[in-house]
């Protein structure tokens, strides 16, 4: 039983699309189109400092002007909405807790003026900043931090982050179709 192709396409509502955006989009129509699946869009809008009013509206027309239109998604609908990032937080709970509870990620409570310090470090001494595996070991989050702080930050705060553990000594490879 084969299932049907689904691809999805997730900017962000900070500004007008770009054309790297616009190259993402049409990869992704484009394969959905040859294998007779469904382009989905959906917004990422959980950025709420850089929330631009009306850009969502303005992805939508900027795609539909190069011929691109989706079948489900921010302004279309489907089966599946919703298809707002920030309303869907509820549905992801679950599997980021798992991803937590079983290692594979990690909670993040670096605020973004300690990021901003850590880059303007990095830039200080000719580096480029990345959080990355090396530099998570210096920033505030619960792999650093003691278990009962981690416990009171996630009870007090709301900005803390989840992110990704990618595995120590491990090289992570993928076969990238278009590159």
């Amino acid at each position: 039983d084969m299932k049907k192709t689904r691809v999805r396409f997730a900017p962000s509502p900070t500004g007008p699309l770009h054309m790297g955006g616009v190259r993402t989009a049409l990869y992704n129509y484009l394969y959905a189109k040859q294998k007779g699946g469904d382009f989905i869009l959906r917004i990422e809008d959980t950025d709420s400092h850089r929330f631009v009013p009306g850009a969502e509206d303005y992805i939508l027309e900027s795609l539909r002007w190069c011929g691109i239109v989706p079948d489900e998604g921010g302004g279309v609908g489907g089966p599946h909405a919703p298809y707002r990032q920030s309303e869907r937080r509820s549905i992801y709970k679950k599997y980021a807790d798992d991803l937590v509870r079983s290692g594979w990620a990690y909670y993040a409570f670096d605020t973004a003026e300690e990021l901003e310090q850590a880059r303007a470090k990095a830039e200080a001494e000719g580096k480029t900043f990345i959080y990355n595996f090396e530099t998570r070991a210096a920033l505030r989050n619960s792999l650093t931090l003691p278990e009962d702080e981690v416990r009171a930050l996630l009870e007090e705060r709301t900005d803390w982050t989840v992110r990704f553990k990618m595995p120590d000594g491990r090289v992570v490879e993928m076969d990238d179709m278009i590159r």
